[in-house]
């Protein structure tokens, strides 16, 4: 354990005090509580607003997708090659981000990309004729789901697997329909699992630097992209070292939303045993 306990000493643990720390000194190393008070500014609360939403919608719609092909993938043999490549695939996709995914959406979706090159000249359709909107949050959406679908199917699949074959027998013996044993059995079941994998859906949304970061040059629209710009300015809003205090802010609602899904997944764990 010796060689990983250093790892998150030196990579995870001290760059997050460091970080923090800065929240709480001025410019001359004195004591302040003004940045954080600044984390109540409109800008900053906007900003958070904004990768709530981004982070929450594209959640929902990962898990709700996520699951369905988990019940899809029920049906194929688990040796089976459908089966081995979608869970393949999910692996691979759902680390694809960064400016390698930022890339491909420009060029398949750009201004000048194929997709919208295609359309203009085959049905004569511009995605783009109220505006390029994949440069600004809203344009966050799509290739946030191309990462947050794949890792539903991942950390999802195993508690559909666990669902019992008895469970199903007992109920149809018992005079159930399938529709009881979805709404009765299954979905109790399958509900702190699914909401678990909801929670690290946000945080992953959440906490995503790189690719907002390629396709948003300009402005900062939410939290990390505001950190950035607090990083690589002397001061914003007026105060010096408020990336701690943006950082601080995030490490709560992380705390938060990572503390409930460790609940939830305890009981999904107690289920599957």
């Amino acid at each position: 354990m010796t060689p990983f306990a250093f790892y998150v000493l030196a990579f995870l643990a001290l760059p997050t005090i460091l970080a923090l720390a800065t929240g709480f000194f001025d410019t001359d190393g004195t004591i302040t509580l003004g940045n954080i008070a600044a984390l109540f500014d409109p800008v900053i609360v906007n900003t958070f607003i904004s990768s709530f939403w981004l982070s929450a919608l594209t959640a929902v719609v990962g898990a709700i997708v996520g699951a369905v092909i988990c019940y899809a993938m029920l049906g194929a043999r688990p040796e089976g090659r459908l089966r081995q490549t979608i869970e393949s695939a999910s692996s691979v996709l759902a680390q694809f981000g960064g400016v390698m995914l930022a890339f491909a959406f420009i060029s398949m979706m750009g201004a000048a990309g194929l997709v919208t090159v295609l359309l203009k000249s085959t049905i004569h359709f511009d995605i783009y004729a109220d505006g390029v909107w994949l440069y600004t949050v809203p344009g966050l959406i799509l290739p946030y789901l191309y990462f947050q679908i794949p890792l539903m199917v991942i950390v999802f699949l195993p508690a559909m697997e666990g669902l019992k074959p008895q469970w199903a027998e007992a109920n149809a013996t018992l005079g159930g329909t399938r529709f009881t044993y979805w709404t009765r059995i299954a979905a109790p079941v399958l509900a702190p699992a699914f909401f678990g994998s909801l929670l690290l859906l946000f945080a992953n949304a959440f906490s995503a630097f790189a690719t907002a970061a390629a396709l948003i040059s300009q402005g900062s629209q939410i939290v990390p992209l505001q950190i950035r710009a607090a990083l690589v300015s002397e001061t914003i809003l007026g105060r010096s070292n408020m990336a701690g205090a943006l950082a601080l802010g995030m490490i709560v609602v992380m705390i938060i939303v990572m503390t409930a899904y460790s609940f939830l997944q305890k009981r999904t764990t107690r289920w599957q045993r």
